[in-house]
């Protein structure tokens, strides 16, 4: 599908925004909320926007436009977003302050009304499937210096070529579908990002090339549901070009991993019911493709887990993770997890305990169930009482911080790949990076090993990070 029209049009639009601010010294402020497909996308606005003649700033008062990109997983992400826009209302009094608010959250119009009702100073609003039009959205309010609504219900394109300014010079996500068709009943995504549309397999394999020559060490490669990229498209005879023999998600993991200059890939969020063979052989064979890898649990629980319509049962999680651990070596995992969906009973609940226990997580990133209009979940006539989910999920964070734990001293003494990503935030005379595992390691050393992968002996543990040492052997 050619959007380069569209593209072109949009530059147009860059140039006659930075002609508009041409010797005025503006700056922007952007606050990404949600997942990393929601920060590619503010990687995508924040090019966008220094080519049009801001300069970032986090300082919000020397701010002349102010960008949200909204995400709608869950209820606290509308409380900040809320309580942000009724900090800046001073500042659109007192400068003039241009507001602009994207992402999933604008396409539910529950909070679109909210906005325009309750937040009548905000100037543009655009939804998931209009973002390249950003440009032109800006230009119609500087010009016209009118309030802008861009949104759209339908099935969004995939707009290659955008500019692109990202928070990082060694590490990179790279965007290889978008959209979701499993329905989840917990989960809005389907519903504001659309059904699941792959890119080609050209432009994906000739960006992570760019980004190799611009010395990029690690690429993320992102989706709703990266295992099954290019499915649609091949169930539905949608045309696509395969290219360096990339079909599936398997063949796109073994192409990248030819690319020289790239010394890590890692992916998220695949889907268990759709983990191949092909997938894991992928993950086995490529040396570059890294060995923890992110399988969503959501629950241990058969019953719930049909609840939520996740399409696999606990018994067949489970065999996926021991064919997965037989299969790739070294093996690590992390999951996500949901506390308190609708009906779930403390034997449920304790399904999910049991498969955390017999699993042994690398890292689990919790939930506590929030409903979220328009699925149905939010339907549901069970909902869990706030107090018992909370006390659920501090009995899950007790395990996994124990697991943790006792895991963590499995690394000490061990010898470590690790990238090395700058300095400590909370000490800089300590240097920073991860192993392929994605465990954080603090160490003493030189400032030019910045963006290099070196090894590290782990000398202690303490619990949220580890200790290593440089390895001379």
């Amino acid at each position: 599908m050619d959007t380069s029209a569209e593209i072109k049009l949009q530059e147009q639009y860059i140039k006659k925004v930075k002609k508009i601010n041409v010797n005025k010294d503006l700056k922007y402020t952007i606050l990404t909320m949600g997942c990393q497909l929601n920060e590619n996308d503010s990687e995508k606005l924040c090019g966008m926007l220094e080519k049009m003649g801001y300069i970032r700033t986090d300082n919000q008062k020397e701010a002349d436009i102010a960008v949200f990109n909204t995400c709608c997983v869950r209820e606290n992400a509308e409380d900040k977003l809320f309580g942000k826009l009724g900090e800046l209302k001073r500042l659109k009094e007192e400068k003039g302050i241009i507001i602009a608010i994207g992402g999933c959250m604008m396409q539910e119009k529950h909070i679109t009304d909210k906005i325009k009702q309750s937040y009548p100073f905000v100037d543009i609003l655009f939804g998931t499937h209009t973002l390249h039009k950003f440009p032109e959205d800006l230009h119609k309010v500087l010009e016209e210096k009118r309030k802008l609504e861009d949104i759209i219900d339908i099935e969004g394109k995939i707009y290659e070529g955008l500019p692109i300014k990202r928070d990082s010079n060694i590490k990179a996500s790279v965007t290889i579908m978008n959209g979701c068709n499993n329905f989840c009943s917990y989960c809005i995504v389907p519903y504001v990002r659309g059904r699941e549309r792959s890119r080609q397999p050209r432009n994906i394999i000739n960006e992570v090339k760019d980004l190799a020559k611009q010395g990029y060490k690690e690429i993320t490669l992102l989706g709703q549901n990266v295992n099954s990229y290019l499915r649609v498209e091949r169930e539905k005879n949608i045309l696509f070009e395969e290219y360096e023999g990339v079909n599936s998600f398997a063949t796109l993991l073994t192409a990248i991993n030819k690319i020289d200059g790239i010394e890590r890939i890692r992916f998220i969020s695949p889907h268990p019911k759709d983990f191949t063979d092909d997938v894991i052989d992928a993950i086995a064979t490529c040396d570059k493709v890294c060995k923890l890898v992110h399988l969503p649990l959501q629950s241990g629980n058969t019953k719930v887990l049909k609840e939520m319509n996740r399409k696999y049962t606990k018994e067949q999680y489970l065999e996926l993770v021991e064919k997965m651990k037989a299969k790739i070596p070294n093996l690590t995992l992390s999951t996500d997890i949901i506390v308190g969906f609708p009906g779930e009973t403390d034997e449920e609940f304790e399904d999910t305990l049991d498969v955390v226990r017999k699993v042994g997580f690398e890292q689990v990133y919790m939930f506590i169930y929030s409903r979220r209009v328009g699925t149905p979940g939010d339907k549901m006539e069970n909902q869990i009482p706030e107090d018992i989910k909370h006390k659920r999920f501090d009995k899950l964070k007790a395990l996994v911080e124990s697991q943790i734990e006792e895991n963590n001293q499995k690394y000490v003494g061990t010898i470590q790949k690790v990238l090395v990503e700058g300095e400590s935030k909370n000490n800089k005379q300590m240097l920073t990076g991860r192993t392929d595992s994605n465990k954080v390691v603090i160490f003493e050393g030189n400032k030019e090993l910045i963006n290099q992968v070196i090894k590290l002996k782990i000398v202690s543990e303490h619990m949220w990070y580890l200790k290593g040492a440089i390895y001379e052997g």
